[in-house]
C-alpha cells in the first residue's frame, strides 16, 4: 500500500523500512507512527518477507525524535493516548516473529532512540548519536524508553541518560550495550543486510520462538521463563525444520528450511 512518510521495499526476503521525512530529520509525527504500524503488520504477514531492516532517509538522522509541533498542543488525555499509540506500534516491532534490525544512520533521539530499542538488534553508523532528551522539554519518555533502556543498559546508566538528557556517541552506545555494532556509515546497510541474511539462513520457526523466548522471558520470573523455553524446545521437536536441520548436520550439508 502507498505511504506518505515511510517507504517499504522488499527484495529476496529482506524488507527495508525507511522513515522518509528528511526535511524534518525523520521526526515521528502521528501519521508516521500510524504508517509504521501498518508497515510492521505488512512485514509480519507477508510470506515473501523473512525479516526487516529499519532505517531513516538521508545521512543526518535515523529518527531525531517526536514531532514537537504536535506535542506542544497536547493536553493530558491526548498525551496519554499518543503515548499508548506509539507504544503499541513499537511493541508490535519488538514482538515480531521475524527479526527486525535497526540500521541507525544518524540522530536517534527521544522517539528515535525508543524506536531503535524496540528492534531486535541495533547497528550504528560511526556518526550516529543516541539520547532520551525529553526532560529538556518538561516531559519524559513516552514510547517505552523508560522501560527498554534500563533493560538494555542497566538502571543506573538508564537513569543517568534520561535525567541528564545527555546525547552519547555511537561508540559510547556500543560500550554500554545499547547497540550491537558500530560501522562506517558507508557500510551500514551492507552490514545490516549481511547480519539479517545470516539470521534468515536458519529455521524460521526456531527464529520466531527464540525471539519470543527472549522478549517474553525478560518479562517473566525466571522459573516461568525457563518453562516457556522448555515448552518451545518441545514444540520445535515436532517441526519438519528440526528434522531437516538435524539431517543436514549429520549429512554435512546446508539445511533447506521450509518453516514447517
Amino acid at each position: 500500500m502507498p505511504f506518505q512518510n515511510i517507504t517499504l521495499d522488499v527484495s529476496d526476503q529482506v524488507a527495508t523500512l525507511t522513515v522518509n521525512r528528511p526535511d524534518k530529520l525523520n521526526a515521528l509525527n502521528d501519521l508516521t507512527v500510524s504508517e509504521l504500524g501498518q508497515a510492521v503488520e505488512e512485514i509480519r504477514s507477508r510470506a515473501d518477507v523473512g525479516g526487516a531492516i529499519l532505517t531513516g532517509s538521508g545521512n543526518k538522522a535515523f529518527v531525531a525524535g517526536a514531532d514537537i509541533a504536535e506535542l506542544a498542543k497536547q493536553g493530558p488525555l491526548e498525551g496519554r493516548e499518543r503515548a499508548r499509540r506509539g507504544q503499541e506500534v513499537l511493541r508490535r516491532i519488538e514482538t515480531s516473529p521475524k527479526p527486525i534490525i535497526a540500521a541507525v544512520n544518524g540522530f536517534a533521539l527521544g522517539g528515535g532512540c525508543e524506536l531503535a530499542m524496540a528492534c531486535h538488534v541495533r547497528i550504528a553508523a560511526e556518526n550516529a548519536k543516541f539520547g532520551q532528551p525529553e526532560v529538556k522539554l518538561g516531559i519524559g519518555p513516552g514510547y517505552g524508553g523508560s522501560q527498554r533502556l534500563p533493560r538494555l543498559v542497566g538502571q543506573g546508566r538508564a537513569l543517568e541518560l534520561i535525567l541528564t538528557a545527555e546525547m552519547i556517541s555511537a561508540q559510547e552506545a556500543y560500550r554500554i550495550g545499547l547497540v550491537n555494532a558500530v560501522v562506517p556509515a558507508a557500510e551500514l546497510m551492507a552490514h545490516a543486510t549481511a547480519m539479517l541474511r545470516k539470521m534468515l539462513a536458519n529455521g524460521p520457526v526456531a527464529l520466531a520462538m527464540s525471539i519470543e523466548a527472549v522478549v517474553r522471558g525478560m518479562e517473566l520470573p525466571l522459573d516461568d521463563a525457563l518453562r516457556l523455553e522448555a515448552d518451545q524446545f518441545g514444540l520445535l521437536a515436532a517441526t519438519e525444520d528440526m528434522r531437516e536441520g538435524m539431517r543436514a548436520f549429520l549429512e554435512k550439508r546446508a539445511p533447506h528450511f521450509t518453516g514447517r
